[in-house]
């Protein structure tokens, strides 16, 4: 397309300058996590200080973000983690990939931090960058500041902000993004990268597509093709089926099956009430009640799958949109409360201050375990989350994750793999997945290769290194594409190679292997660990909790027991 032009955008905080310079050609085939590990090897040093000046923001779109593939328009958010110490990815829905695509923004760049404290509205548009200070927006929540910003630049824009936390440099902290309805609820969660926007001094970034593109397709035949192959392989698909109607929450009940969803800080693996908090409660309850509560909604526009839902209370007003399974998970069994209202109004107070409702939950389960609230207690639960909002010195301990909070207060039971905890999957369970958790460079996190759907006997040791790798090669290929993991019932359904013919038709590249996913995901992953060597970390970064290894399951008795040798050789072949 005539005109349209693919940059890198470089902004630098103290100057508050941008400039524009053209893609190098070692960046120019990857898009998301394999873009953002890239550049974290070639420009950041990786034993920085990540809240310091030399730690570096990036957003990345995905290789196949602009053109409304299904469940296809994913926003990666990068850099050197305040909570791991290592490389971070999140990825997130909604609109920011999707517009930054049309802004021809192949990767931004956000450089150095303020001279002086105060934050600052960022405005980019194919005029440039303009700079506004945030003072009226301070100390707000999420939910209050992105009306503000849409008053002001327009409900056309998309948006990427944080909230007090991430004001407060909480290591828990995420970035929220708009999703098609406007409503800030779909976050880059993991790792603190919300405490790294808020040492660069932005409170938001406003993306302004206003005159842009989508990006050119070489061969648009051929890409329509492949599209509509991939759209029909995902909508037969009947996991496809599963998520529209009940969401992520289905996983309640499969994990409950595999003693696998954590209870009481992960002493139990199944939890006495779950039906009151799995996928067919939720979804009886958004029906029952009605709108505006609706049990399958789309996070980005154009996705076929609609996973996402709008969760409304008895009173017909929204309670909070999505609730999730990993938050019903950690927020919900793990502290042992049993009502999705209560889930619900918790996961509103944490997605508003703009933290991780993982990492947030994991840590009120340690400080549970602490004897700081009782099990069970909503109103407790409340308590401690105004404590992270008042910044006191309790609230800034949990604000900072489990790892901290256990470390206060001389907890054992912590579930965390390199500072960072882990999702609602017990690993002694689904030990496949816990072999994701120890040797991903990401940190405990399921979206790094989640095995429980694999055919194998999760509580075999010997049975989990192939499923493993393969899980987590796939994923940080998704994550470098821009592709939801879901998108991957579509992708992995259909035959000859789609995800290859679909870049073949986008870019033009004839020279490309037949798996290019895993290709992909290999040369991430090879990245990625090379960041972390540099950063300090050697094989013994790569284990689960000590604890998880003595400490028997109660339901199975199982420990995680797979080797330290499959942990340390499972990416062998790939480096």
């Amino acid at each position: 397309m005539a005109g349209y032009k693919s940059q890198i955008w470089r902004v630098n905080a103290r100057e508050r300058t941008l400039k524009l310079e053209p893609v190098p050609d070692s960046w120019k085939r990857l898009g998301g996590r394999g873009l953002i590990a890239r550049i974290l090897l070639d420009e950041v040093d990786a034993k920085c200080d990540p809240l310091g000046p030399e730690n570096k923001l990036i957003f990345a779109p995905g290789l196949l973000v602009g053109h409304m593939l299904s469940s296809t328009d994913r926003i990666s958010v990068g850099g050197k983690s305040p909570l791991t110490g290592g490389v971070k990815e999140s990825n997130a829905g909604g609109r920011t990939g999707l517009h930054m695509t049309h802004l021809g923004i192949h990767a931004l760049i956000i450089e150095d931090q303020p001279k002086e404290d105060g934050f600052w509205v960022l405005h980019l548009s194919l005029n440039g960058a303009k700079w506004e200070k945030a003072d009226d927006l301070m100390g707000l929540g999420v939910y209050a500041t992105a009306p503000k910003l849409l008053e002001k630049f327009g409900d056309k824009v998309a948006i990427a902000l944080i909230g007090p936390g991430g004001e407060m440099r909480m290591k828990s902290a995420g970035i929220q993004n708009l999703d098609k309805d406007r409503v800030p609820s779909r976050i880059n969660a993991r790792g603190g990268l919300g405490a790294v926007m808020g040492s660069k001094g932005l409170k938001a970034i406003v993306f302004d597509h206003a005159g842009g593109q989508k990006p050119p397709i070489v061969n648009p035949e051929a890409f329509k093709a492949a599209q509509k192959e991939f759209t029909k392989a995902l909508m037969d698909h009947p996991q496809t089926h599963t998520y529209r109607d009940y969401g992520t929450a289905a996983m309640t009940q499969l994990t409950q099956r595999f003693a696998a969803i954590p209870v009481r800080n992960f002493s139990r693996g199944t939890f006495d009430e779950v039906e009151k908090i799995g996928g067919e409660a939720l979804r009886e309850f958004t029906l029952t009640r009605g709108k505006p509560s609706d049990p399958s909604h789309a996070c980005m526009a154009g996705c076929t799958i609609k996973c996402s839902n709008i969760f409304g209370g008895e009173d017909g007003k929204v309670i909070v949109s999505p609730l999730e399974y990993e938050t019903i998970g950690l927020m919900g069994a793990n502290l042992g409360i049993d009502s999705l209202d209560s889930i619900g109004r918790l996961n509103w107070q944490v997605n508003d201050l703009g933290l991780d409702s993982i990492e947030v939950g994991a840590a009120l389960g340690v400080a549970a375990e602490a004897g700081l609230m009782q099990w069970g207690s909503e109103e407790e639960a409340l308590r401690l989350i105004d404590e992270i909002r008042k910044g006191t010195e309790l609230g800034r301990v949990l604000g900072d994750g489990a790892a901290a909070t256990g470390k206060r207060f001389n907890i054992e039971r912590v579930p965390v793999v390199k500072g960072q905890a882990m999702s609602a999957y017990e690993p002694r369970s689904i030990k496949g997945t816990g072999l994701t958790y120890a040797t991903s460079p990401q940190g405990a996190d399921h979206t790094a290769g989640l095995t429980i759907r694999a055919q194998v006997n999760h509580l075999d040791p010997n049975a989990q290194k192939d499923v493993s790798l393969n899980a987590q090669l796939n994923n940080a290929g998704y994550d470098t594409l821009g592709a939801c993991s879901f998108a991957g019932f579509g992708y992995a359904a259909t035959p000859d190679f789609v995800i290859k013919r679909l870049l073949q038709a986008r870019y033009g590249w004839d020279d490309l292997p037949d798996n290019v996913l895993q290709a992909l995901g290999k040369e991430t992953i090879k990245m990625e660990r090379e960041f972390n060597r540099r950063a300090g970390f050697t094989k013994e970064d790569d284990r689960l909790p000590k604890w998880m290894t003595e400490e028997p399951l109660p339901e199975t008795g199982a420990v995680f027991d797979v080797s330290e040798e499959v942990i340390d050789r499972i990416f062998d072949g790939i480096e």
